[in-house]
């Protein structure tokens, strides 16, 4: 859940998660947020295939918006044998040009091949390029460390972003401080 789109992200772990998705990884950053260090690293990524549901909605409203939009999401996964494999929940958001304004949303399950739209499921991909990557380990409502750190890295490296980001959700754990969520924003 995007907590504070303004601020971006800058965290990268070498955790639990995989990252096929990525090449030409380049030099990394720490900062600290709120005493935390976070990883920030430029990495080449490529576009990820996802079954979405797109949402425009205020950005203190993605929090309760996401949970309905994935569910059909889901629903639709399940009556299609073989389309998802091990892929992640993903959030991916169109950053608006307009300070205040909605955004658009789409939250998104990884699957394995393109499909038709069904109802409002439809097929969509992450944007591929140049972007700045951080994990975040711990529960979601500390998610705005990630993405402040990328902010704090895009403003010392002056560098801009492309106006899209994304949330990749790793798998639940039992312990929230040991939840991984990768945060990753396009750069120009």
């Amino acid at each position: 859940m995007l907590s504070k789109l303004a601020r971006p992200p800058d965290q990268l772990s070498q955790g639990r998660l995989s990252f096929p998705f990525v090449t030409g990884t380049r030099p990394q950053l720490w900062f600290t947020i709120r005493g935390m260090p976070v990883f920030v690293n430029v990495q080449t990524v490529h576009p990820r295939k996802l079954a979405a549901v797109r949402r425009n909605v205020a950005l203190d409203a993605v929090g309760s918006a996401w949970g309905p939009a994935l569910g059909k999401v889901w629903e639709f996964i399940r009556s299609q044998p073989g389309l998802r494999t091990d892929g992640h929940n993903i959030f991916v958001y169109h950053h608006p040009t307009q300070p205040g304004a909605p955004i658009l949303c789409d939250f998104g399950v990884e699957v394995t091949r393109p499909f038709e739209t069904a109802g409002e499921v439809y097929a969509t991909e992450t944007p591929g390029g140049e972007a700045a990557v951080a994990v975040h380990r711990g529960p979601y409502n500390r998610m705005n460390e990630a993405h402040d750190a990328i902010g704090k890295w895009m403003a010392s490296n002056r560098r801009d972003s492309a106006g899209h980001s994304w949330e990749i959700y790793g798998d639940p754990t039992p312990d929230p401080a040991d939840t991984e969520t990768t945060v990753v924003y396009l750069l120009k």
